[in-house]
């Protein structure tokens, strides 16, 4: 950073003007469409809400390339910077463009309060920020020479960031399309969950408080999405019998689906249990029992195919549900046993070689964000003249 080190001190060697956003930028509420303006044929995209969230798409801009918006509502105080010109939708505000401020530079600074921005918002109906908030928030303004080296800086870090997050989504999606050319073959007979079941049923409700660290091994409904995979051998957690009313069990072969979730995508996640201790399941558990090889039956319940029947009739909400009627409906590919047998070795040696190779890049992946983090509140930290 020696370069930087020799601007600051060329241009700035005694500190900088600290200056409010309103005062360096317009701040611009968008504007609302209605949903019949929405063309997905149509160029531009449409913000609204969520920082990350696209609602659609319409035939004009009113927010130019290489501008930062905050969401007042829906994603509260989130900071996203857009590459090419987009509408704004009236879920966030665009700040304008200014002669004494880089654009990349401001979202860097804008970028590490996105938690200060949610604790200002009001209450309501519908919890929203203020233009006044984003308005009266006090950022360092360096000269641009300064402000160029600083988005220079930050942006390498974020690109190696993005580049380690596409090559992790590049060896998961080459796992699934390894996973569901093994299963999904025309050739296997094909048949619904409640055709290979021997049982099925709901586990009963562990309450949070009643979770010890020893004791009787049991698995709650959320630790299906958290903390298990495709399979698991041991329970995390544990509780004492006497607080169960209407203790429900699973043992070595079992295929434990979460009945509530988040979204449809995730509704009735699953995952078998191959370890050996008779275990408690929790509520919003079906417990599936079979003579299947227990994890075919897991990594076929993954496949892309296992996924959308899932989600089939679902709607979006804040809270998604499944059932055993819904779940016995699902329809898998169920081949011999010996060639069920064969998939899962087939499978176990590219998960684990899969996971091998992918293992670190989430550790390096969030090292990096954190140096990003790190790099960026010192550059940022400028003495104040003013």
């Amino acid at each position: 950073m020696s370069k930087l080190d020799d601007l600051i001190q060329q241009y700035c060697p005694n500190g900088v003007v600290y200056k409010t956003v309103g005062s360096v930028v317009p701040v611009n509420r968008g504007r609302r469409l209605t949903k019949s303006e929405l063309n997905c044929n149509s160029q531009y995209e449409v913000y609204h809400g969520s920082k990350d969230t696209i609602l659609g798409y319409y035939k004009d801009y009113n927010a130019p390339k290489e501008t930062v918006i905050v969401v007042n509502t829906g994603g509260i105080g989130g900071v996203k910077f857009v590459e090419k010109d987009f509408w704004c939708s009236d879920g966030s505000f665009w700040l304008g463009k200014s002669n004494n401020i880089v654009s990349k530079y401001l979202y860097y600074c804008l970028s590490g309060y996105e938690d200060y921005f949610y604790s200002k918002k009001r209450a309501g109906g519908v919890p929203t920020i203020d233009r006044s908030v984003i308005e009266s928030f006090e950022i360092p303004v360096p000269p641009m020479e300064v402000q160029r080296e600083i988005v220079h800086i930050l942006d390498s870090f974020t690109l190696h960031t993005a580049e380690l997050s596409a090559e992790l989504s590049a060896r998961r999606k080459q796992y699934n399309y390894y996973r569901d050319s093994l299963i999904l073959d025309d050739v296997y007979e094909r048949k619904t969950i409640k055709e290979i079941e021997t049982a099925i049923y709901r586990g009963s409700g562990i309450k949070r408080e009643h979770v010890t660290t020893d004791g009787i091994p049991c698995v709650r409904y959320g630790e299906i999405y958290t903390t298990y995979n495709t399979w698991f051998d041991t329970c995390k957690a544990h509780t004492v019998i006497e607080n169960i009313e209407s203790p429900k069990w699973f043992e070595y072969g079992d295929i434990l689906f979460a009945i509530t979730g988040e979204n449809i995508e995730d509704i009735a996640k699953s995952c078998a249990y191959v370890g050996h201790e008779k275990c408690l399941a929790g509520g919003d558990i079906v417990v599936l029992k079979h003579n299947q090889n227990p994890k075919y039956l897991a990594y076929a319940l993954e496949t892309a195919d296992a996924i959308k029947q899932k989600g089939k009739g679902k709607t979006k909400s804040k809270v998604v549900h499944s059932s055993v009627p819904a779940i016995e409906q699902i329809e898998l590919p169920i081949p011999p046993m010996d060639i069920q047998d064969e998939i899962v070795e087939k499978l176990d040696k590219f998960k684990n070689i899969y996971s091998d190779l992918a293992y670190g890049l989430p550790a390096e992946i969030e090292a990096r964000q954190r140096q990003y983090e790190y790099y960026r509140d010192q550059l940022l930290n400028f003495k104040r003249i003013n």
